[in-house]
């Protein structure tokens, strides 16, 4: 499989927040979201064996832990990917898999614990979501919208009412997008949406939903890579 990294930090995003989580980054995306941070996965990466994969994983992470596979889009490669998950839930890992719903989701082992990332409007990939992937959720599943600006906003809310997701998954994550150009200062100055509006929206709709920050973009900076 093309793989453009593989390292350990601490997870930024979801229910699993502040955990240390040894991340696998896939290479190619077949979306082209306007906020995108991770352009630099769409090329290039190197080939690796699951037995490489594993080998770096048990290396970073010899007593287990959380493990999160995340490209990109990392079910472009499903049929190698398939495996290795299997391999990495054999082994003892808590795993994540970040997918952004528009590849078929039926193949994910059960033990696996899917982070679907559902595309807004402003991303430019609105509407990629394959409406049966919403039977693929399990209970320990999350759903998570990345906002820029109310109009993503109130389609995230919709979409979370209309499908019923909170009482299908563990959670479902509303976030702030941040600007894919930031550099510099660590605080929501970068964010497209303020993270405080949205706040103050979801409280006042009662929206059955987690605001969550990308925290590595706050301890390490907004830029920074491999994080």
């Amino acid at each position: 499989m093309q793989i453009t990294e593989i390292y350990k930090s601490l997870q930024g995003e979801s229910t699993h927040a502040g955990l240390p989580c040894v991340f696998v980054r896939l290479t190619g995306c077949n979306l082209r979201c306007s906020w995108c941070d991770s352009e630099y996965t769409f090329h290039g990466g190197r080939k690796m064996t699951s037995e490489d994969v594993l080998a770096e994983v048990r290396r970073l992470s010899p007593n287990g832990g959380l493990v999160e596979i995340t490209g990109g889009e990392p079910m472009l490669q499903e049929r190698d990917l398939v495996p290795l998950m299997m391999e990495l839930l054999e082994d003892g890992y808590r795993v994540l898999l970040e997918s952004s719903g528009e590849r078929p989701l039926e193949r994910v082992p059960g033990g696996i614990i899917k982070i679907v990332d559902v595309k807004c409007p402003n991303s430019g990939e609105g509407g990629t979501f394959l409406p049966e992937n919403l039977a693929t959720l399990t209970a320990h599943d999350e759903v998570k919208f990345v906002l820029s600006d109310r109009t993503d906003y109130e389609f995230a809310r919709e979409f979370t009412r209309q499908h019923n997701l909170a009482e299908r998954v563990t959670a479902v994550l509303f976030s702030p997008a941040f600007r894919k150009d930031a550099t510099g200062a660590r605080d929501s100055s970068h964010c497209l949406l303020d993270p405080q509006a949205l706040a103050e929206w979801m409280l006042a709709d009662e929206v059955p939903a987690r605001l969550g920050l990308q925290l590595h973009k706050f301890i390490w900076g907004p830029a920074v890579k491999g994080v």
